[in-house]
Formats: structure tokens, sequence, C-alpha cells
């Protein structure tokens, strides 16, 4: 079977503090009929910061990066909610605006680029559910999740704003739960799930994102999951990272291990954990 192609941007946060997030989707691509082309020329999205400040530099930044995958044909796939909803507007503001799109053009006509608007940008998380399908990852499942609660945290760039997002209900989504339960595991519902971790606030209001945790971790635990899961690295980054402070304003130890998308993937294709990188969070999973 021919593999499904895609030119991978994983993000600056799994090519740096979150590696494993990186290895982890890796190790799940093939296994479920993904080739995932890496492009070493592509830099970093600006993460929306770049563009409060340079507003046309940084559509120009994620024009080049859109244009080196539609030079080869491929759509780009991402692992990271952040990269993938900046990306998703610089093709909002260039296909809103032509002059914009012009003067952009002229920019990359010096790397010998082009930006025309056929390339799509997607999430892992959306190729699973839409291009390989829960039916068929049920087939690849090795080692079922078995009765494992799996409290799914979304992030909130993956889902809003919903006119440019446009995969599912930004307020009511399914596509986690599903995956979950295609893996064997049980998706647990909680009011947080949709809710934001407090990443872009952790420089400037460390209190305020310590809270945003605690209230997002304990709305799982307060559930009874066993473990969350996101499909954002920098939420995953910041609830696991962050639960230390949380937890002496919490009444229990929180105690939540925060997994990646890909690595609760792999653990239910029978990767191995060393692969997935599982012994690389603060708070571990119970094995």
């Amino acid at each position: 079977m021919t593999p499904l192609r895609f030119a991978y941007y994983p993000g600056c946060a799994a090519e740096a503090t979150a590696r494993e997030a990186d290895r982890s989707a890796r190790a799940i691509a093939p296994l479920l009929g993904l080739e995932l082309v890496h492009f070493d020329r592509m830099s970093c999205c600006g993460a929306g910061v770049l563009h409060e400040e340079e507003p046309e530099l940084s559509v120009a930044l994620n024009a080049r990066n859109l244009a080196i995958a539609e030079r080869e044909g491929l759509d780009l796939l991402t692992i990271c909610n952040t990269c993938l909803m900046t990306m998703l507007k610089v093709q909002r503001d260039l296909a809103a605006d032509p002059a914009l799109k012009k003067r952009v053009n002229a920019s990359l006509a010096k790397f010998g680029l082009s930006y025309e608007g056929r390339v799509k940008v997607r999430h892992l998380l959306w190729v699973l559910l839409e291009d390989v399908g829960v039916e068929k990852i049920a087939t690849r499942v090795v080692r079922p999740l078995k009765d494992l609660k799996v409290a799914p945290f979304y992030g909130c760039h993956i889902l809003r704003p919903e006119e440019v997002m446009g995969f599912e209900d930004g307020r009511n989504p399914t596509s986690l739960e599903r995956l979950i339960e295609a893996l064997g595991g049980v998706p647990v519902a909680y009011d947080q799930r949709t809710e934001c971790c407090g990443f872009h606030v952790m420089l400037v209001a460390k209190p305020t994102t310590t809270s945003m945790v605690g209230n997002c971790v304990s709305g799982a635990r307060g559930k009874n999951a066993d473990v969350m899961v996101t499909p954002c690295t920098l939420c995953q980054l910041t609830l696991d990272s962050y639960q230390y402070l949380a937890d002496k304003q919490a009444p229990e130890p929180l105690n939540m291990p925060v997994l990646h998308l890909p690595q609760l993937v792999g653990m239910a294709l029978g990767v191995d954990d060393r692969e997935l990188g599982l012994n690389k969070h603060l708070v571990r999973l119970p094995r």
C-alpha cells in the first residue's frame, strides 16, 4: 500500500523541549500508512507572538513554509496546535488580501518560492480521523488500553476560532473521544477538556498559569481519570511541568500523567515505551 505522504512540521517544542512527541509521531506513522517528510529549511511559525510585532513578516515567514510544502505537492501535517492555528490564520489572510499575497510572493521569489494556496494544513489528530480512520486504527491495536480512563484535553488552538479551524464543534468536540475508544481506552467526560492550559501567559502571569493548570488537571482527577492526553505539545508541556506548583494549591496531590497524542496511540500500537519517551515526563505513567 502506498503511504499517505505529508510535509511534516513538528514545531519548535517537539524539536527541543518535547522531543518525545516528535519521536512518537515518527514511530506511529509507518504503522498507520503515513510517510512524514521533514524539511530542514522550514522555520519557526512565530506562534502568533511575531504577528503582534511584525504582522507582514509573520505572514511571509509562514507563507515560505507553506510554499516549500506546496512546491513538493504535499499537504502539511503538524503536531502542534499553535503552529496549526498560526498557519491557518495566515492562509486566511492571504486568501482575503490579494495585495498582501502579491507582496509576500515578491519576497518569496528571492528564494525561488511562490505561495499559491493549494497546500492544506492538517493536524495529526485530523489525519488520524479523516485519512486513516478509527476503524483501521482499531485493527492495528496490539496492546489495547483496556479499561484505562483517559481524559482528553484538546487545547484551545485546535478548536478556536471555529471559523478558522473548522474541523469540529469548538465547544463540544468528539474526535479525541472516538480515537481513545478505538485504542481500547475509556474516554473521561469533564468540564475542562476544551479550556486553555495557560501556556501563553506563563512568562508574564505565572500564578494565572498555575491556577489554570490546577483547574484543568483537577477536573480530570475529579472524574477518576488515570491519564490525560492532548494533541498539543505546548499543552502537554504546561500541564506536566506546572503540576508541582498547582499541587501546592490543591487539596489533594494531582499526580496526573499527561501524554502527547502520538504517545497514547503508540502505546496501543505496541511501540516500545522507551521509543515513545514515556520516561521523559515529570509525572510518570504508572506501569
